[in-house]
């Protein structure tokens, strides 16, 4: 799989992060605060070798 970086957050300082990858197979990989929130997690049906993370709104428009 190549990615190609297509956006940090640009209101994050030092690092950028969440940061946004485009792969060269249709699809994209999200690095993002990992969500830990009981509650949250019990809300969702997270199978086997899948993670859940989280980014802001403000990451959006960098899907194309």
């Amino acid at each position: 799989m190549r990615l190609t970086l297509v956006a940090g957050d640009p209101d994050s300082i030092p690092d950028n992060s969440p940061t946004l990858y485009k792969t060269d197979r249709g699809s994209w990989v999200v690095q993002g605060w990992v969500v830990t929130d009981p509650d949250a997690l019990s809300q969702l049906d997270v199978p086997e070798g899948e993670t859940v993370v989280e980014i802001p709104d403000r990451m959006l428009p960098f899907f194309k």
